[in-house]
């Protein structure tokens, strides 16, 4: 009962402590059980402050629609030569990263936001030449590498980055077939454009957020798993002192 001056009472007073160390207990066992979880939704949300366009992203480059509709202007300025065409886009849609475009380390675009802001990546390039290969009846692939998406044609010839070796993904829009297979690409290949794309072009905001908030998960991992450790070691002792 809560006296009339609405002072806790002596034993309200005992039952707190209870309470916050049974929500404190709680919160360092639930810390320590779903860590990875913790560091890898920490990653996550703070490269993509809205998840859902990861979730998007991701949906668009294994369906890749092509939009014929959304290029046919474009068509009259281009030629007929299925290279000469990806020459074209090529200059049409200069290279840059998604972080230096939509402030995300990867993210796959509508065409009308690629033609709007009249650049973007292999992503936004291959989905450009994509649709006006569909408007001019040319039958195409796409491909996709750990590090690149292309578009595959006849006669197209091969690159060190676009070729069958270091493919893992292939769509036929014509068939809707889709093909995994594993790339044969080294770990150098892979990890060179990785640091270029995604942490070079990475804003220094957005760098320091991520690693203060990585050392403060690790620092608090660490200072618990000690606390346990010290707090085992406290009732071992408190047992053999019994015991003895």
């Amino acid at each position: 009962m809560i006296p009339a001056d609405g002072t806790p009472s002596l034993a309200e007073n005992a039952a707190m402590p209870d309470v916050y160390g049974t929500f404190e207990n709680a919160f360092k066992k639930a810390f320590r059980r779903y860590f990875p979880l913790i560091f890898i939704l920490w990653i996550v949300f703070v490269l993509y402050p809205n998840p859902l366009k990861l979730i998007i992203s991701i949906q668009r480059v294994l369906n890749f629609d092509a939009d014929p509709g959304a290029v046919e202007f474009l068509v009259n300025d281009f030629p007929s030569d299925p290279i000469a065409i990806e020459r074209a886009v090529l200059t049409k849609i200069p290279y840059r990263y998604d972080w230096e475009i939509y402030s995300m380390p990867w993210y796959c675009p509508t065409i009308e936001e690629i033609l709007e802001r009249g650049e973007g990546d292999c992503k936004a390039r291959a989905l450009v030449l994509a649709s006006v290969l569909e408007v001019k009846n040319i039958p195409y692939q796409v491909h996709s590498s750990p590090t690149h998406i292309w578009v595959e044609y006849e006669n197209k010839q091969e690159t060190s980055i676009e070729n069958a070796q270091v493919e893992f993904y292939q769509y036929d829009p014509e068939t809707s077939e889709r093909r995994f297979r594993i790339p044969d690409i080294g770990l150098s290949e892979v990890l060179d454009p990785f640091w270029r794309a995604f942490w070079e072009p990475m804003p220094d905001g957005r760098k320091a957020l991520l690693i203060l908030g990585l050392l403060a998960l690790i620092a608090t991992r660490v200072v618990l798993r000690k606390n346990k450790a010290t707090q085992y070691d406290a009732m071992t002792e408190k047992k053999s002192a019994i015991s003895a």
